[in-house]
């Protein structure tokens, strides 16, 4: 199958590449040239355009940063709908608000273009090795014409509802990691002000019922000092303000994401929000006058 891949970033990009692997033919296109060169020569062909990649494949992915990118490539100026035939599928799995989820597929549906919102969990290492975890929203028979393809870049692709479901799931999930981080960042930062070794402490519950895979993911990086962005502070702060957003169009408070969310902000306001969201930790070294160390409590 030829497929267009629109968005090369951090995830994109492995994403397009697991795809080559797998044998797919890919019609790329990103407003920066390099990741396109790179695809180029992994063996995909360039498209001048979202409208142009269109034009070529019957299948659209599409991963951007938020809302506004996806609206514009979809359905702004040599956008996808100026370039899709009546059948052809897009499939946006970038992290959006579920409101413009549905709204995009509202105005593709008008030109006979199916879609279907399929965010991702699992960050940069998991785009990588094509162990994604894919929440998907919108019509069953279109979402069974895809699963296989999704199944290139992760290592589940789950139906959750209808269009905007998938955002929905992810936001839920977002919820989640934002908290474990924030849950670990306490923890470790009372066990180094209390005098006993972060790491050990790391070792010790791991493997009880406060392990998790978020625990097992960032507590070696914070351990070490490393901030290198998997997921950056930035795109989490985007996904929780969604979450918010959400949270209140449907009447649900959310206290905890909130608190959260204003801990990412003061981070923000330093300069770190291109940090690894494991940064967070830094926020309550901060609040307490110590650093979370591998082997040493300082």
């Amino acid at each position: 199958m030829i497929i267009g891949f629109i968005g090369l970033g951090i995830m994109g990009k492995p994403m397009a590449k697991n795809l080559i692997k797998a044998g797919h033919a890919l019609i790329v296109y990103d407003v920066i040239a390099a990741p396109v060169a790179e695809l180029v020569e992994a063996g995909a062909k360039a498209a001048a355009s979202a409208r142009d990649v269109a034009a070529q494949c019957a299948l659209v992915i599409t991963m951007l940063p938020n809302s506004p990118h996806v609206k514009a490539a979809v359905l702004g100026p040599n956008g996808v709908i100026e370039g899709a035939r009546p059948g052809t599928i897009v499939v946006d799995m970038s992290s959006i608000a579920p409101l413009a989820s549905r709204e995009m597929a509202g105005e593709l549906a008008k030109k006979g273009i199916e879609m279907l919102d399929a965010p991702v969990s699992g960050g940069e290492p998991k785009a990588i090795d094509g162990t994604l975890a894919i929440m998907v929203g919108g019509n069953e028979a279109v979402f069974d014409k895809v699963k296989d393809v999704l199944l290139k870049m992760g290592s589940s692709a789950v139906l959750c509802g209808d269009i905007g479901a998938g955002n929905v799931t992810k936001l839920a999930n977002q919820i989640i990691v934002a908290g474990n981080i924030a849950a670990m960042s306490e923890a470790l930062v009372l066990a180094a002000k209390a005098g006993v070794d972060p790491e050990r402490v790391f070792n010790a519950i791991k493997g009880g019922l406060a392990g998790s895979t978020v625990l097992n993911a960032k507590a070696p990086m914070v351990l070490e000092g490393n901030y290198k962005p998997g997921f950056r502070i930035e795109l989490h702060i985007k996904d929780l303000q969604n979450a918010l957003d959400t949270a209140h169009e449907v009447g649900v408070p959310i206290p905890l994401t909130s608190q959260v969310m204003e801990a990412m902000q003061a981070l923000k306001v330093e300069g770190k929000q291109g940090q690894d969201h494991g940064g967070l930790i830094q926020f309550y070294e901060r609040l307490a006058g110590v650093k979370v160390r591998k082997g040493a409590v300082r």
